[in-house]
Formats: C-alpha cells, structure tokens, sequence
C-alpha cells in the first residue's frame, strides 16, 4: 500500500483555523497552536452566550413591564400584575406585554386597567 501523508490535509485545517481566527490580536491569529486555542474558547463563549441571551432578553423584558406597569398604577408590580393575568387567563406572553408597554402603551394601558378592576 502506498504511504499517506498529511501535508495537504494538515495544511488546509491550519489555514481554516487561521482564517477563522483574522481578527484576533498578537499570535492568535498567527500560530496555530494559539489560534486554535482561541478558536475552541471563542466556539465555548458563543454557545454559552447563546443560552445567555435569552435570560437576558427575560430580565429585559420584566423590567420593561414593570416600568410600564407602575407608571399606569403606582401601587401594583410587576409581580401582581403577572399574577392577575394568569388568574384572567390573559395568553399574553412577557415578549408581547414588553413590546407593547414599549411601542404602544394605549394598549399596554388598557390591559392593565382591566387587570386591576
């Protein structure tokens, strides 16, 4: 059998790692060693941050209720507010509640008072 050598293949997973890596300061752009390193971490913050956007996007989205909330009615919070709607059976997700105290607070307004009668 013929002997088989690496040269090509080893060369092409050297520079897609290297490419990928054209930003990165110092040698993690330059050595493979180190840019592969960078590589693997950067793939494990990405995936990471991926499931922290989400929360983030949660937290967000209650703060932005909560404001919205207390500025139609002092006295109520974010939480009784959220309580009050589960007890009406209101299909209102937090997405939609935050996107609405945002860009249309009429209505927003409107769901809150009728929360509170």
């Amino acid at each position: 059998m013929a002997r088989t050598k690496t040269g090509t293949i080893r060369h092409a997973r050297h520079k897609k790692v290297l490419d990928s890596n054209k930003g990165m300061r110092g040698a993690n752009h330059r050595l493979y060693k180190r840019a592969h390193e960078a590589y693997m971490h950067s793939g494990m913050y990405a995936y990471v941050g991926r499931k922290n956007r989400k929360r983030d996007m949660r937290s967000l989205w209650n703060v932005r209720i909560n404001a919205g909330v207390r500025l139609v009615d002092t006295d109520m919070t974010y939480s009784k507010f959220i309580h009050a709607l589960k007890e009406a059976n209101v299909l209102l997700d937090r997405r939609m509640l935050a996107d609405l105290a945002v860009t249309d607070f009429a209505t927003f307004k409107t769901i809150v008072e009728t929360e509170r009668v």
